[in-house]
């Protein structure tokens, strides 16, 4: 039952199970419970996000150990944080969430320092988070920075 629980959190749903590209599935899967969210104040969405890191954090170390592999694929508990991260006081507009989510994706993908450093030096659910928590906030100040320069050309 709590193995399955766990698998259930770190996986996003089972989502983080699909074939191919677990993370861009777990990251588009973040849109569900954003949209649950995104209305909070930013004190409850900032509490938010650390309630999902720390639940994350033990999920996905404990998925590891279930799945007995290192920052396994079909763990994707970190992408859906980093989601929630990049859409951090986004416009509500449906192009800025597009946006978002492919800057996530860059930053996930290309790991720029200090992305890099924490998905090659740190291990475990704590690794896992983080790569994606810098990330997010890459994907965060990026999206800010976008939106705040271009965003009127599409109002």
């Amino acid at each position: 039952m709590m193995k399955s629980l766990i698998m259930a959190i770190a996986t996003g749903c089972w989502v983080g199970n699909m074939p191919k590209a677990p993370g861009t599935w777990g990251s588009l899967f973040a849109f569900l419970p954003w949209l649950l969210i995104k209305g909070l104040t930013l004190p409850f969405y900032l509490l938010t996000l650390i309630l999902v890191f720390i639940i994350g954090f033990f999920a996905a170390g404990s998925a590891e150990k279930i799945l007995d592999r290192a920052d396994a694929g079909p763990i994707v508990i970190d992408e859906i944080l980093g989601m929630f991260i990049t859409l951090t006081l986004a416009p509500d507009h449906p192009v800025a969430w597009l946006l978002g989510f492919v800057l996530f994706r860059i930053f996930d993908i290309i790991k720029p320092f200090p992305v890099s450093w924490f998905d090659q030096r740190i291990h475990g659910g704590i690794g896992i988070m983080m790569d994606d928590v810098a990330a997010g906030i890459y994907a965060f100040l990026s999206l800010q920075l976008l939106w705040y320069l271009f965003g009127n050309l599409l109002l």
